[in-house]
């Protein structure tokens, strides 16, 4: 393909808007790229301070790194045990290079530091981004969801239409992956005024590949 003559190159990925888009749809890619930076920038946190107080350290970690792995997360979430894992060990590596949390185990640093895994963090994501489109919250001139009409006195009033896919990887997109979380959720989440506190007591265990 040319254009006024020039021969356009062939690429097999390209960086849009901040994140690496393949044309495979696959986000390894951009996994790798966003988990060199982090954990690049994870040791220059251990390096540049004297100080080994985990309060500071972890709060330094919190602002200038996991953002590296977590910006606009709804577009390149991982569905790979493999590429979970290479974002979940940036976090691991870190929380256990932290004073007195080298003998636990992760799960254990996470609960003592407060913090969730970051897998958990990108279905919360998930759940808040559907929650503001079906509300009306953002502002999409598409409609990626439908209510789903059958009546079910399991769950809560917003569940949503199963759409059936035979590719796998469309059924990791955005729109077809939270659906099964989505209608999962207990109707003791509150949908009106708490919900993004709300689903923080919600157990997802089962939606998780990498705990």
């Amino acid at each position: 393909m040319s254009v006024h003559g020039v021969v356009l190159p062939v690429v097999q990925h390209q960086r849009d808007l901040g994140v690496i888009l393949s044309g495979d749809i696959s986000p390894t890619n951009h996994i790798n790229d966003i988990v060199v930076k982090a954990h690049s920038r994870a040791n220059l946190i251990l390096r540049a301070f004297e100080s080994r107080d985990v309060c500071l350290l972890l709060r330094a970690f919190l602002v200038y790194v996991r953002p590296l792995l977590e910006y606009n997360s709804v577009l390149w979430s991982p569905y790979t045990i493999k590429d979970i894992q290479a974002i979940e060990n940036v976090q691991r590596r870190f929380t256990k290079r932290l004073h007195g949390l080298k003998s636990y185990i992760c799960q254990e640093r996470l609960i003592r530091l407060n913090i969730s895994s970051l897998e958990l963090r990108r279905l919360h994501a998930d759940l808040i981004l559907t929650y503001k489109i079906l509300f009306g919250h953002a502002d999409l001139d598409v409609n990626l969801f439908e209510f789903c009409s059958a009546v079910s006195t399991r769950g809560h009033q917003f569940r949503l239409y199963t759409h059936r896919t035979n590719h796998s990887a469309r059924s990791s997109f955005f729109c077809e992956r939270i659906i099964n979380v989505w209608n999962s959720l207990p109707s003791s989440v509150n949908f009106i005024n708490t919900f993004k506190q709300s689903i923080n007591f919600v157990d997802f265990t089962v939606f998780l590949k990498c705990f």
